[in-house]
């Protein structure tokens, strides 16, 4: 029998793309404070400084990045790509991860080199760049903060900074120390320290992405819970094959063979089992698009024949 379809998947509407002009905004204050740092770490010979302008410029990659991914993902399904471009996104994540984790083992390995030549530091100029840039990561945060919570790609930038943050938290505090006590080899620990706030959310980050590159189920969604739900719909007496997984963040979708009773009205109408099927989905998972084939009691049987 036929296959039921839920609402179409969206278009020009993905969660990251409604919050691109605060992640244009973000950019801008990258760039500014990236110039600031790169100047400031060679004036004042930080280690850590450096690396914080190094998780700089990784920030500003992952976030022109993610607004050309939000971008590209607004491009129309066609016959070619019948879901649109919308996983450009989850891409732009995975490049995110991969250079934040690089830059995270090159503050780790470049500080601990610094440990046995700490060389000399301007700590008065240390200090102020650290500041500039933490005022300006602060105003970051703010600017991401509500958009992390609804799409991994924005989820991506906000972690990045918020990395950064912590970065230059540990640059003024090295800058401290090294003004009160003399202590320099304070500088390479703090690189090293950034070097340790970056690498496990760059690992979060990635394995998100792989979760929705390998389609495994959505977070909270119970595919046992689904299925008690469908197994509840009046003319439904068995469900099989069935599957979610996420287009994008925001684009849960799933699908799945429906045995109903022979007496059963399949099609659409106020009771029919296709309808049922739908608003089950939607009001009990926030699963809009959905794909359904129905089937008669002992077509599965046909099924199998077909595939042995």
């Amino acid at each position: 029998m036929g296959a039921g379809h839920g609402h179409g998947l969206p278009q020009g509407g993905t969660a990251s793309y409604a919050h691109r002009r605060r992640m244009q905004a973000v950019l801008a204050i990258i760039v500014v404070v990236l110039a600031v740092e790169v100047v400031g770490a060679f004036w004042s010979g930080s280690l850590a400084l450096l690396a914080d302008a190094g998780h700089m410029l990784a920030d500003g990659l992952g976030v022109a990045l993610a607004l050309l991914a939000t971008t590209i993902a607004t491009r129309p399904a066609n016959t070619a790509r019948t879901f649109g471009w919308q996983r450009a996104e989850i891409l732009a994540a995975l490049t995110n991860g991969v250079v934040v984790a690089g830059i995270g083992v090159f503050a780790i390995v470049g500080g601990i080199r610094r440990l046995s030549d700490p060389g000399e530091i301007e700590t008065g100029i240390m200090l102020a760049v650290a500041i500039v840039g933490l005022v300006a990561n602060a105003g970051a945060l703010l600017l991401l903060r509500s958009g992390q919570r609804e799409s991994l790609n924005v989820r991506g930038a906000y972690l990045e900074v918020l990395g950064d943050t912590l970065g230059s938290l540990a640059v003024v505090a090295a800058a401290v120390v090294i003004m009160a006590t003399g202590w320099v080899r304070a500088d390479a620990l703090a690189s090293m320290l950034i070097g340790v706030l970056i690498l496990p959310r760059a690992w979060l980050l990635l394995r998100e992405v792989l979760d929705v590159l390998l389609e495994a189920t959505p977070k909270g969604v119970d595919l046992a819970d689904v299925r008690r739900h469908i197994m509840e719909i009046p003319g439904v007496v068995d469900v099989h094959d069935l599957h979610a997984w996420t287009i994008t963040s925001g684009v849960p979708v799933l699908s799945a063979h429906v045995v109903i009773a022979d007496a059963t009205e399949p099609g659409c109408g106020a009771d029919s089992v296709l309808d049922g099927l739908h608003a089950c989905l939607a009001g009990h998972f926030d699963i809009d698009h959905s794909t359904f084939q129905i089937e008669p009691e002992g077509h599965v049987e046909h099924e199998h024949a077909g595939h042995a």
